[in-house]
């Protein structure tokens, strides 16, 4: 493996000195989506989500001189992390030398951990699958036996990958509950028992790279931007066991001060014929504890209906059981009070509906909109839309594989693989912006 290392850009206002042709600013988060800076990773940024395809391309996004553009992408080259191949269309003169992002140069681990299963998938680093598997679990059973289970599988989507551990750059890891982002340690999971304070990123020494842990929803929110990212605010709520909501801000993830950002499922609501509700925190009528997917079974057994399971329960709903589409319908309402409210503080461009729960689809969409659209004001709902995931089975692979992938290849990690990034001094000769 040719290249080792940790983001590939710093998160929205961090401070960070940019240096141009006009010298040196300060930037922002009005940076997130279109880089000023011409250093190496963000040169490589450009090319990885299809911003620029070639030299002459970079040197009009960023404003840098050529010679600077060149050298860095030369040196992007020599880590491997660029390839030329190609030729672009010509404006006059010789056609440029197309360049691509070597998503081969490395490959990423990416768990999703559940409260019942976990699924565990190798990519490359355009966050392309590679292998991936799913087995069953309990989240209580604490961290030893899940993460020995997590690092078994690992094991075996790599083996069917042709790859080994050395191969491995980065891993990312969603699990079901707050997380200390900073450290990767879970914070008083209400329904992971067990894992308070455990260093997460601990059981993937072996790999010898940087290990990322966050919150599922967070995870799945960055799944849901995909590799290209967004410049929108978005929601993205899962509804499965629990309920949580990632916060897209201006296309990055919005964690909060300690990173419990979004914790939406413990919420007070009013109970279901008044009657309160004990939640797994240990509060009463919170929204999850009413709506979310343990309760939906829980009210479909006292129903008498013969779903086991909360996939059981969605399935009877998708085929049009009247119970079933009642229970979810009431559940979308519940979850939609709720999501009234964040529209009218937050104004979203759209909400994204994830998890188990949220495949039944259109029972619970409608119960979700009715209740948005109905308590929301007109200017802050005009516009929004709320769907369910396009692949929710997938987001949370894809985004631990997203996370780790921009900890790999951040700032601070590239300048690891390539040389000090200096201007060249006046007159020095180099490739040509082409």
């Amino acid at each position: 493996m040719v290249v080792r290392g940790v983001d590939v850009d710093p998160p929205p206002c961090a401070p960070m000195v940019v240096r141009t042709d006009a010298g040196d600013r300060c930037a922002c988060h009005h940076d997130a989506v279109v880089h000023p800076s011409a250093s190496a990773s963000a040169l490589l940024h450009h090319v990885r989500t299809g911003r620029a395809r070639s030299r002459a391309e970079l040197v009009a996004v960023t404003g840098a001189s050529r010679n600077t553009v060149s050298a860095r992408v030369d040196q992007l080259i020599a880590a491997n992390l660029l390839q030329e191949g190609g030729r672009g269309w010509s404006t006059g003169g010789r056609p440029p030398t197309l360049l691509r992002f070597n998503s081969r140069a490395g490959c990423v681990l990416a768990v999703d951990l559940g409260v019942t299963s976990v699924d565990v998938a190798v990519t490359d680093l355009s966050a392309e699958i590679l292998a991936t598997v799913g087995h069953p679990i309990d989240i209580a059973d604490g961290p030893g036996p899940v993460l020995a289970e997590v690092d078994r599988l690992a094991q075996l989507v790599l083996a069917e990958a042709g790859l080994t551990p050395a191969d491995v750059c980065a891993v990312g890891v969603g699990v079901p509950g707050p997380v200390e982002f900073s450290t990767g340690r879970p914070v008083h999971p209400p329904i992971m028992p067990g894992w308070h304070d455990f260093p997460i990123p601990s059981a993937f020494a072996r790999y010898g790279c940087p290990v990322y842990a966050d919150n599922d929803v967070n995870v799945m929110a960055l799944g849901e931007m995909g590799i290209a990212g967004s410049a929108e605010d978005v929601l993205v709520v899962k509804v499965g066991t629990g309920i949580g909501c990632g916060i897209i801000v201006d296309g990055q993830v919005y964690r909060g001060a300690q990173g419990s950002a979004g914790d939406i499922g413990h919420i007070s609501v009013p109970p279901p014929q008044g009657r309160p509700v004990v939640c797994r925190c240990g509060n009463e009528n919170c929204l999850e504890a009413i709506a979310g997917g343990g309760a939906l079974l829980r009210d479909a057994l006292a129903a008498g209906l013969t779903a086991t399971t909360t996939r059981e329960l969605v399935q009877l709903a998708a085929q049009g059981d009247g119970p079933a589409l009642e229970l979810v319908r009431n559940a979308g309402r519940t979850i939609g009070t709720v999501l009234a409210s964040l529209v009218n503080f937050f104004n979203p461009h759209r909400i994204v509906m994830t998890g188990g729960v949220a495949q039944a689809g259109a029972p619970l969409l409608a119960g979700i909109r009715e209740a948005v659209y109905g308590r929301s004001l007109p200017l802050a709902a005009r516009a929004l839309d709320i769907t369910v995931s396009d692949a929710p089975d997938l987001s949370g692979r894809l985004g631990a594989a997203l996370m780790a992938i921009e900890g790999f290849l951040d700032e601070d990690s590239v300048h690891q693989f390539v040389p000090a990034e200096t201007e060249p001094p006046t007159g020095a000769r180099t490739s040509t912006a082409r």
